[in-house]
């Protein structure tokens, strides 16, 4: 398959701008993925189109700050100004949690370990100008400022293809109070803001989070959750709809731009998720029942079918044990024979299924395949334990979901990882009945269209049509 498969037009006044003036006012297409039905509702009425007994699963993960501002120590810029020249625009992707040894020159014995919290990997434009050993200050130019001295300083440790860079902050008090001052929200392309020389408007500060955000790490939206309000949430609890949450940080893996031209060739950036105990135990009553399990937005959907297929993967590897992996300690190598991934972002040998880091341990037990909305016989439902991990998997048309039965989405850009996704889950109509034990990916003859691209690229010619908004300010879909 092909990334210009997944292309369409959209009239550039449909991307959305600002959030509805009201949260929870946007409209939802709703698509029947069984007869390719399409319905024009409100998201208001989520929880009347969801049955009692489903459970909803959400991802908690917070917004950072993480658009950042710099100047390179030595270059020349007016740091206060306004419209400084020569400014670097960087954008922190993901915090890097393990430990770094290196050898300074000041300290030629002996290594100096670093406080992981001050190590990110970050996007910077112009690329060209920010190099191995420069270093970039960050200033708070707001007109309260009451200092001339950078409030950040980062040193570049390593620079990557397309702007990627590795980033050592110098250790300060509270690097997240500092990043909240003057830090902007990372705002995608597509909404123009000149965030370069104007502060973040109330608005976007607080409508680009959704109103159940925890965990701070995200460097994007996971933009399903903007929809809900506390009045939602309540109306689904009312309704008999269980409410989960995990966390998915989101970083490259989601939102970076695809530059292959064949499905095939496409590898994802590894994000950091993690399962909590809660969470686990509802998935797993409502895998053991039967029920249906609905997500909130791509980013959940990946994290699930991860967990899911990793679990598969450990029951089929040779060798593995019949029922039970063991858990462990956090932080031991997995012990699921031939399961290995290798590297973050690099793509597992195993067909679309990536087990995470180096030293991290599965901790799925109790494992067996199925399928959801399975009608005929079927194996016991997969057992998850809690456990945190990494994932770079990539959900093209052709995959089978072992957990996902419903999605709600926004509307997403053409030729996009995420579009991909959505393509796929519209396909998989039938959730594999009775077909336990077939491929994690069923094969798509070239000749043919990939399974849910022609629905959803309907679906959106209808939104597009009846003047929907698109993006992460926009309306939204829900395939059931």
């Amino acid at each position: 398959m092909l990334v210009s498969d997944f292309h369409y037009d959209l009239p550039v006044e449909l991307i959305a701008q600002h959030p509805p003036a009201q949260r929870g006012s946007s409209r939802m297409l709703v698509l029947n993925r069984a007869t390719g039905a399409l319905r024009d509702d409100l998201f208001a009425n989520l929880p009347q189109l969801l049955q009692p007994g489903d459970l909803l699963v959400l991802n908690d993960s917070r917004v950072l700050p993480a658009r950042l501002f710099a100047a390179r120590a030595g270059a020349h810029t007016q740091r206060r100004s306004p419209q400084p020249s020569g400014l670097i625009e960087v954008l922190l992707t993901e915090q890097i949690e393990a430990q770094i040894e290196t050898q300074p020159e000041t300290q030629p014995s002996g290594p100096a370990a670093y406080p992981a919290e001050n190590l990110w990997r970050a996007l910077v434009r112009p690329a060209r100008k920010v190099r191995p050993g420069d270093t970039l200050l960050f200033f708070d130019r707001s007109p309260e400022a009451s200092s001339d001295q950078p409030l950040l300083t980062a040193e570049v440790l390593a620079a990557g293809p397309f702007g990627e860079r590795t980033l050592r902050f110098a250790p300060l008090p509270d690097f997240h109070a500092a990043l909240a001052r003057i830090g902007h929200m990372p705002l995608p392309p597509y909404i123009h803001r000149n965030q370069s020389s104007q502060p973040d408007s109330e608005e976007d500060r607080a409508r680009y989070q959704t109103v159940y955000s925890h965990p701070p790490g995200s460097a994007a939206a996971p933009t399903a959750g903007l929809h809900f309000t506390p009045e939602v949430l309540a109306a689904l609890r009312a309704r008999g709809v269980q409410i989960a949450t995990l966390t998915l940080h989101v970083g490259l893996g989601t939102f970076q731009p695809v530059r292959v031209s064949r499905l095939a060739d496409i590898r994802l950036h590894a994000e950091r998720y993690t399962l909590p105990a809660a969470t686990a135990d509802a998935l797993n009553r409502a895998l053991a029942e039967g029920r249906r399990i609905v997500a909130a937005g791509t980013t959940t959907t990946r994290a699930l079918e991860h967990i899911a297929q990793q679990a598969h993967i450990a029951q089929q590897a040779p060798g593995a044990p019949s029922m039970t992996v063991s858990s462990g300690a956090p932080g031991e190598r997995s012990l699921l024979a031939g399961v290995e991934s290798g590297a973050p972002g690099e793509r597992s040998l195993l067909a679309g299924v990536e087990s995470g880091a180096p030293g991290e341990r599965s901790l799925l037990a109790g494992v067996e395949s199925s399928w959801v909305g399975s009608n005929g016989p079927q194996r016991p439902p997969l057992h998850l334990e809690p456990h945190s991990g990494s994932t770079s998997i990539f959900l093209a048309p052709g995959h089978r979901f072992r957990i996902v039965g419903g999605l709600l989405t926004n509307f997403h850009l053409p030729k996009s990882t995420l579009l991909m996704l959505v393509a796929a889950f519209a396909g998989d109509v039938a959730c594999a009945p009775c077909l336990a034990d077939t491929p994690l990916v069923a094969p798509v003859e070239p000749d043919r269209a990939a399974p849910g691209l022609h629905t959803i690229l309907a679906a959106y010619a209808h939104a597009i049509r009846l003047r929907y908004r698109f993006f992460s300010y926009g309306d939204c879909m829900l395939l059931l």
